[in-house]
């Protein structure tokens, strides 16, 4: 199809136009006059630049709607950049640094557990070292010429409000860059491998006289025709040299998808509307004239039925359309540069990804081509730096240029955050610490076989080996065991003959925040006698009974400062049998299976270790009769571990297996929708793992607890189960393919507002995962 701005294109010569400023060394090289400390730039006489930082979005992944949404904001944070200021949209390609993959890594404690650090060690340091792994950071660098510096100052300020409210309608959202961030930028280019050493201190650098560029800049530099070389490697700049009147919003993904060290920039310097109302007017009157020309011409040949050629018709009708989308559609022109700047180690690896780039713009039907003779001004204007000094700027509306929409895939790599897998989309390593969500509760949901307990186990051990806290396992297959042994944890197997007992009236202080722990311990109770009589609902004259019973045990041992024996339902029974009313007497006598009878396992003081730093529950044997006490036992009891490490700081993570099983009774299901909404302020972090997604989204609490978790892990789901959760969370048909049919281990994370599909794997040569593999007959051969 015809492309009407082509007319508004200037060319791009071979050798570029104007003088040339050579440098005499490579501080030189470096454009920049000065810096400030809140990162601004001096980029020429009176021209300053900043930089600001922004997040990504899942935009790849969205449907169809949501990204025509996320279009139309784009264009609209594009029309209110301000005419005749610069401004620099880049993306960075680049490899994990030295640094952050230590800060990845887990540290040794010189204990037992280093051997398994390693072997987790090994397969991070493995995956942050393919070729697929590539991190992208994206920065907007507005450049604008100003008087003075605090001039500039108050004008970015302006700009950073703007861009921060109009990045936070898609999303997103930029933080300014300081000094120091913003050098090590240009420090990690020219210096690579050397990041561990970045340590710019600007006052310092002052102190000693020096210039802040020789800190930054490469030992040396050589500018050749179609490349540059500094220090071991080879670099080149290209740039857009065409593409069609039709553009597609997956150019940049296209670009920027080649798994090797790359610079993507576009600088943008928007017109006034009257500038470009008179552009696109001298653009129609040309076309006329020319059609105008044509019919003199066919007139004079006696040819006066001749038809306007299709092409002169075309180009009418487009430059109508332009004028009409200026003038009428909201729509604003810009003149932009577009350039790519990729490096490598050898001149041969060069050229071979310039090749591949190549492939990659024809495929995303543009045209790039290699920047001739101006490579180091190409390499200028490609850094984060403002600085856009090339003669190579083509015409824009405002639709057009949005389809070069940078954003991608959210990345979720938290600081101390535990390894979650990989983005299927941008291949990133994710890390999530469930602490920065506002709440860290979790759902490990998916279908046998899927991989629910691997990951839960997998979970289990990133946290116990990388952090000082507590772990509480509610395991009703016995699958953990091994773990747990293997770590040095304590399993608590609960049965009706077992003898390890756990006090179902275990309390203590600050059971209820520091105030009276009665009331609360009473609903406790109330719930354990629902269960144990089958009624649905305890009456008002039993509550009364109960709760003056409970005051009656508990008064003494609270007056004593929670010392000495604590009260056990032996005692609650006794205290029924006392009193006068002859419904106390049936309660009492209710109660007895479960005191002093065979089903005894909750009535006495606690006698197994439940202070270990890692506890597991064992509750396979507990029985259909003894499961609802028992179950709701061990959560109370979780319940005392939480509240007394909130008074040391103290950090809890509860894992439940087959947690529909506690959503059968309503009484059971609404304490642990407490216990969910509870934790949190505790500094405890609670985790549900099920098959039974359709059965456990019956219950209403158990939706409301879903949909309120913060982390949620969907690994392959039945087609029932996927409606369910696409509506609970609102995923689209593009995110919900993440779930079907997905391999073991692979699915979609929810962490806070994004969703994340990933892919999860753990070498099986390792004996972590010989420990937490349950595939029957995997290591008989």
């Amino acid at each position: 199809m015809f492309d009407i701005l082509s007319v508004l294109k200037k060319k791009p010569t071979a050798n570029g136009a104007g003088s040339v400023s050579v440098p005499k060394s490579v501080q030189e090289a470096i454009r920049i006059s000065a810096v400030w400390p809140d990162g601004i730039f001096q980029i020429g006489k009176d021209q300053y630049s900043m930089t600001y930082k922004f997040t990504d979005i899942n935009y790849a992944v969205a449907g169809i709607e949501a990204q025509k949404e996320d279009y139309k904001k784009y264009c609209t944070l594009l029309n209110t950049l301000d005419d005749g200021v610069s401004t620099q949209i880049t993306v960075i390609n680049r490899k994990i640094k030295g640094a952050e993959l230590n800060d990845m890594l887990m540290k040794m404690q010189n204990d037992a557990y280093d051997e398994f650090r390693r072997e987790i060690n090994e397969m991070l340091t493995v995956t942050a070292q393919s070729e697929t792994a590539i991190i992208q950071e994206k920065y907007i660098t507005v450049s604008v010429r100003k008087k003075t510096v605090d001039e500039a100052r108050k004008h970015f300020h302006h700009v950073a409000a703007e861009l921060d409210a109009r990045l936070k309608n898609l999303d997103s959202g930029c933080d300014p860059v300081d000094v120091t961030e913003r050098l090590r930028i240009i420090h990690d280019f020219y210096r690579p491998g050397e990041d561990a050493a970045y340590h710019f201190d600007l006052r310092d650098t002052l102190k000693k006289g020096q210039d802040f560029r020789d800190y930054i800049s490469p030992d040396g530099m050589e500018i050749r025709a179609d490349y540059f070389s500094y220090g071991d490697r080879f670099g080149r700049v290209l740039f857009l040299r065409d593409f069609p009147s039709y553009i597609k919003d997956d150019v940049i993904r296209k670009l920027t998808d080649a798994n090797n060290n790359m610079i993507f920039t576009f600088d943008i310097l928007p017109m006034s509307t009257q500038e470009a109302q008179k552009i696109s007017e001298r653009l129609a009157l040309g076309v006329e004239t020319n059609i105008a020309n044509y019919q003199r011409r066919q007139n004079n040949n006696r040819n006066y039925t001749a038809i306007i050629p299709w092409d002169m018709e075309q180009q009418r009708k487009e430059a109508r359309e332009v004028l009409s989308d200026i003038t009428e559609n909201d729509e604003k022109m810009f003149r932009v540069v577009m350039t790519i700047m990729h490096t490598a180690d050898s001149l041969d690896k060069l050229n071979t990804d310039t090749e591949v780039i190549k492939d990659a713009a024809r495929d995303a039907s543009v045209q790039i081509s290699v920047l001739r003779f101006q490579q180091l001004d190409g390499l200028n204007a490609t850094l984060p730096q403002g600085i856009g000094n090339l003669p190579l700027r083509r015409t824009f509306l405002t639709g057009s240029l949005a389809a070069f929409i940078p954003f991608k895939a959210q990345e979720i790599r938290h600081p101390q955050g535990t390894y979650q897998g990989i983005n299927s989309v941008s291949k990133n390593m994710i890390f999530v610490n469930r602490k920065k969500l506002q709440n860290g509760n979790c759902f490990i949901l998916g279908v046998p076989g899927a991989g629910k307990s691997f990951t839960a186990k997998e979970e289990i051990i990133n946290l116990f080996l990388s952090r000082d806290c507590d772990i509480i396992v509610i395991d009703p297959e016995r699958e953990y065991q091994p773990i747990i042994n293997a770590l040095g944890g304590q399993v608590i197997q609960l049965s009706a003959t077992s003898e390890n007992h756990i006090n179902c009236l275990d309390i203590n202080a600050m059971y209820a925040d520091g105030a009276n722990p009665i009331p609360d311990k009473s609903a406790f109770v109330l719930s354990l006698f629902e269960q144990i009589s089958g009624r649905e609902e305890v009456t008002q004259l039993q509550k009364s009974i109960i709760d003056r019973c409970l005051t009656n045990i508990y008064t003494p041992y609270i007056n004593r400062g929670y010392s000495g024996a604590t009260p056990t339902l032996v005692d609650l029974v006794n205290e029924l049998k006392r009193q006068p009313e002859a419904t106390a007497q049936d309660l009492g006598v209710q109660m007895e299976l479960f005191s002093t009878g065979s089903h005894n396992t909750f009535a006495y003081e606690t006698n197994v270790d439940i202070h270990n730093r890692l506890v597991s529950y064992d509750i396979l044997d507990l029985g259909s009769q003894l499961m609802p006490i028992g179950m709701l036992t061990v959560l109370d009891n979780i319940l005392n571990r939480i509240t007394a490490n909130r008074a040391t700081g103290r950090e809890t993570y509860i894992l439940i297996d087959e947690i529909y099983l506690l959503f059968r009774h309503e009484y059971s299901a609404e304490f642990l929708e407490t216990l969910w909404k509870r934790v949190r302020k505790y500094g405890a972090f609670c985790t549900g793992i099920t098959q039974n997604v359709d059965d456990l989204l019956q219950s209403h609490s158990a939706r409301n607890m879903i949909s309120n978790s913060e982390f949620v892990v969907m690994l392959n789901q039945g087609a029932a189960d996927r409606d369910e959760l696409a509506s609970l969370l609102q995923i689209s048909e593009d995110q919900v393919k993440y779930i079907t049919n997905a391999q073991t281990g692979h699915g979609l994370l929810k962490v806070g507002a994004e969703l994340v599909p990933f892919e999860r794997k753990f070498p099986k040569n390792t004996k972590l995962y010989r420990l937490m593999s349950t595939k029957v007959g995997e290591f008989n051969t």
